[in-house]
């Protein structure tokens, strides 16, 4: 979450490297993994891993119910300040709050225990995918829009299934690696977990790199079968290194990364607003690279004083 914060606003700077900023089309760079990332890590801890409840529908639509409002909130508030935005990532209403809603919805609406949801999402995925050899992905990736708000919207509405089937498998591995069989959502053992975290991030990798090669190249925009091994492959990795921190003496993890972890989503907020603020003042492609940096750095600290004070004074801002 720091660094996605970090590279929304540094991306509108020349001084950010391009090879970081998000692909077009197929390919991967470091700001492709933030989306499937957020969806990944929520999907890992989640109520349905945890397996401590069942989640129905009205539950779902009233704890979706901010994340609509934010979606709304953010489509009005671009389009109010004719605030750029490109097209290409979700299209021309849809974004990403919308897609969080929609996959919260979805997975409510099956309500499957938790060890099934892997082979749902896996369904899902392959399905998806013919779909897209099929003649889908050059829908999406074309630039003609009809009138229609399917059309309108078409990048944002179809990767919903990409997104919905890595949640599912989310689940499924959050409920294997961390919480197992126990109802009362008890960590397993970190030895237990560490060694199949190395395991399953080798098998992820494998993975993508045959589907990538002999199926269809990654791509965030339609969130495709090789993006979503990729993230999983991605955030397992990262897992797996942060679990040889048992090894380590000292403190795992600093006050920064609590004071995000407490407000991950006002942090998004915040870095949001900040960045349209930003773009709204200076013109960013012009600006130097000394300016570049000073607005940057400025920015970096801002957020981390402000989600330092709303961590020290207890304050969470809790969306569903």
């Amino acid at each position: 979450m720091i660094i996605t914060c970090l590279s929304i606003l540094a991306v509108d700077f020349r001084i950010f490297p391009r090879r970081y900023a998000k692909t077009e089309t197929y390919g991967t760079g470091l700001m492709d993994l933030g989306v499937g990332s957020f969806i990944m890590t929520n999907a890992l801890v989640s109520r349905q891993a945890r397996n401590i409840s069942s989640v129905n529908l009205k539950a779902a639509l009233r704890t979706t119910n901010p994340l609509i409002l934010l979606g709304f909130g953010r489509l009005i508030t671009t389009s109010g300040v004719d605030y750029q935005v490109h097209v290409g990532e979700y299209g021309m209403h849809w974004n990403f709050f919308f897609t969080l809603a929609a996959v919260s919805i979805l997975t409510s609406l099956t309500n499957i225990p938790p060890q099934y949801c892997g082979a749902l999402g896996i369904s899902i995925l392959i399905a998806y995918q013919s779909c897209l050899l099929q003649g889908l992905n050059v829908y999406l990736l074309s630039s003609e829009r009809g009138t229609d708000i399917i059309s309108q919207n078409k990048e944002g509405i179809f990767s919903i299934f990409g997104y919905w089937g890595m949640y599912l498998i989310g689940v499924q591995l959050g409920h294997y690696l961390f919480f197992g069989s126990n109802s009362s959502g008890t960590l397993r053992s970190k030895q237990w977990t560490r060694s199949r975290l190395w395991i399953l991030t080798l098998l992820f990798w494998l993975l993508t790199v045959v589907i990538d090669k002999h199926v269809e190249r990654a791509s965030r925009r339609m969130c495709n079968l090789a993006y979503v091994t990729f993230v999983l492959a991605q955030n397992l990795q990262v897992l797996a290194i942060f679990s040889l921190s048992d090894f380590v003496a000292g403190s795992q993890s600093s006050a920064l990364q609590d004071a995000f972890n407490r407000n991950l989503l006002g942090s998004f907020l915040l870095a949001n607003i900040l960045t349209g603020v930003v773009n709204l003042l200076v013109d960013t492609i012009f600006v130097s690279s000394l300016t570049a940096l000073s607005i940057l750095s400025l920015y970096a600290y801002t957020l981390a004083i402000v989600s330092g004070i709303l961590d020290f004074y207890g304050i969470r801002l809790k969306f569903w």
